[in-house]
């Protein structure tokens, strides 16, 4: 990521995290970054499943009553 495309911001960190992190000589900022990225996907994919829930339940329903669509051509 560039440096412009970056933005300071102040955040409160527990001083044994930070103690124990630079001790094991890891960049505090990448993993705080990277930390905020994966709570970013899972809180993408937690929404995403209840935004779809009604349309994956019928799909399991479908399946449930039909089979797969195209069960006749699987090689299994």
């Amino acid at each position: 990521m560039s440096i412009e495309a970056r933005k300071a911001h102040d955040l409160t960190v527990s001083k044994a995290l930070v103690a124990e992190a630079e001790a094991l000589s890891l960049d505090i900022t990448g993993a705080a970054e990277k930390g905020i990225a994966l709570a970013i996907k899972a809180e993408k994919e937690r929404r995403w499943k209840i935004e779809n829930a009604e349309a994956l339940q019928a799909s399991n329903d479908y399946v449930a009553k039909h089979g797969l669509p195209l069960a006749k051509y699987r090689m299994f």
